[in-house]
């Protein structure tokens, strides 16, 4: 029992000297980020308020707003990254886990056993006996150096990071679902202005037609005028094809099977207008609010923890092992008077125990460790120079957007004048040439410079929205929408509770 004493007093002796955890402490790497915007000195810009969360619905479109709650509803993608964020959360207790006695086990036995009569030291001795074993044995390594502690930073970081690569799932899946309607309003009105100009290509193929049945113009005419009105006939299908194909893409950012939004989508056939201002923060709003850029320095964190983690396996490990138990025998001969060694086993005198510390030191594996050390450590420094790296990276998206969204809205209006000159181009040459006045040329030519301006203006208008989709997405806006819903969804949940013991960890 003395010993039984002193091993006892072993323990806390350990866990109080036990040193602050070996390895770097994380610093957060200082980034060349300027205090403004260089291109957002314009008055559509607003960087002293707070970004917009919802900023589709600055467009002003409730099929959009629609589309998008059904998105963080439904998305398939979005469901997945929810179920790497509750896969970390298990792995962060198997780390957390890990600070208290490691094994633990209860265990029991009954075994028979036989001796060789002509083996030594055995003619005294019980040669057939059954031998009944029952007891509990734990295990502790003390966490002398913080490797646990580590462990523990390094999958909390983990945790955090699959917390962000979900926020970033759900920026990119709003920014694709605006896009892809964006897309299909685009096609609908390029589909809507061909067709307008294949109407007032049929006028004039009409008027020429005549004109050469009469005699009063050349068969060259009536060919040119079937060629500009055949081709632009042509574009329908191409137009139509790509208009399923980007229904089809945004039924499946729904989680749905293709057609299935027809209803949804007649609602609202134009272009969404973007708003007259614009909020967009500050750089330095980047570090907290760009779900991709917490996630690098989440990973980064997680990597530092690691470096210590395999810094403490230069030191010696400490551990206590302990067991208690009841064990007892008998042989043959008792067993046959009914004092069987397992009617003995719960009598005190056969409490067996055993307890003490120990300790392991790979000294003669230096290089081996020291080299895993310069691993981890490496591998620190490529996480930290990729959240500068993703920092500079996000920067540059935002400039890009503002110059696309100002070229864009400049070109507007210069493609606006474009297409009425063309319009009334193509009004004046149909009257001349009615009249004789100018050849059947100038007609094709004005027809061919309206369609062309016309499609450059839908393409233009398009593209505002889109380098709007494109700034709030470099931005990092919109993962706050869902953030007080669900990452698993009820059917997932309770499929999962099927299958497993989740306990609280699967709560919201």
């Amino acid at each position: 029992m003395r010993f039984l004493q002193r091993a006892l007093f072993v323990v806390p002796a350990l866990v109080v000297s036990a040193c602050a955890a070996v390895g770097p402490d994380y610093v957060r790497p200082d980034v060349p980020l300027g205090p403004e915007w260089y291109q957002a000195d314009r008055a559509r810009y607003d960087t002293d308020a707070e970004q917009q969360v919802l900023w589709w619905q600055g467009l002003g479109d409730p099929v959009l707003d629609e589309l998008i709650e059904l998105a963080h509803r439904d998305n398939n993608t979005l469901r997945i990254a929810g179920l790497r964020v509750l896969e970390s959360r298990a792995q962060l207790g198997i780390a957390t886990g890990n600070q208290y006695p490691q094994s633990q086990a209860v265990a029991g036995d009954a075994t028979a056993l036989q001796a060789s009569k002509n083996a030594a030291n055995t003619a005294a001795g019980d040669l057939n006996f059954t031998q009944y074993n029952v007891g509990v044995g734990a295990s502790w390594e003390i966490d002398f150096w913080g490797k646990f502690k580590r462990g523990i930073e390094a999958a909390d970081a983990a945790y955090l990071a699959s917390v962000a690569a979900y926020d970033q799932v759900m920026v990119l899946l709003t920014a694709q679902v605006c896009g892809s309607y964006v897309a299909i309003r685009t096609l609908e009105e390029q589909l809507r202005i061909t067709n307008e100009n294949i109407a007032l290509q049929q006028r004039s193929f009409d008027i020429v037609n005549v004109q050469f049945e009469n005699g009063s113009t050349s068969e060259l005419d009536v060919l040119q005028a079937r060629t500009l009105l055949m081709s632009t006939k042509a574009s329908i299908p191409e137009l139509e094809t790509q208009l399923q194909q980007a229904t089809n893409a945004l039924n499946t950012l729904l989680g749905r099977q293709p057609g299935d939004l027809g209803d949804l989508l007649k609602r609202g056939p134009v272009i969404p207008e973007v708003p007259e201002k614009l909020v967009v923060g500050m750089p330095a709003d980047l570090l907290r609010r760009r779900p991709d850029v917490r996630q690098a320095e989440y990973l980064a964190m997680a990597q530092n923890a690691r470096v210590g983690l395999a810094q403490a396996n230069l030191y010696p490990s400490f551990s206590l092992a302990g067991s208690i138990g009841l064990t007892a025998a008998g042989n043959t001969e008792t067993t046959r008077t009914g004092n069987s060694g397992f009617g003995q086993l719960f009598d005190t005198d056969s409490v067996s125990y055993s307890i003490g510390p120990s300790f392991v030191w790979p000294f003669l594996n230096y290089d081996r460790i020291k080299n895993s050390v310069r691993v981890q450590d490496a591998r620190l420094q490529q996480a930290l120079v990729a959240y500068r790296e993703t920092v500079l990276q996000a920067a540059r998206e935002v400039e890009d957007a503002i110059v696309s969204l100002d070229g864009a809205i400049q070109q507007e209006a210069l493609l606006a004048v474009t297409v009425a000159s063309a319009r009334r181009s193509t009004e004046v040459a149909q009257l001349r040439f009615n009249e004789g006045l100018a050849d059947y040329q100038r007609v094709l030519n004005a027809q061919q410079a309206l369609f062309s301006q016309q499609a450059r203006y839908v393409n233009n208008r398009s593209g505002i929205v889109s380098s709007f989709i494109a700034l709030y997405l470099a931005l990092g806006g919109g993962w706050e929408a869902n953030i007080a819903a669900d990452m698993i969804d009820t059917p997932t949940r309770d499929a999962l509770r099927e299958r497993t013991d989740w306990g609280d960890l699967i709560e919201q």
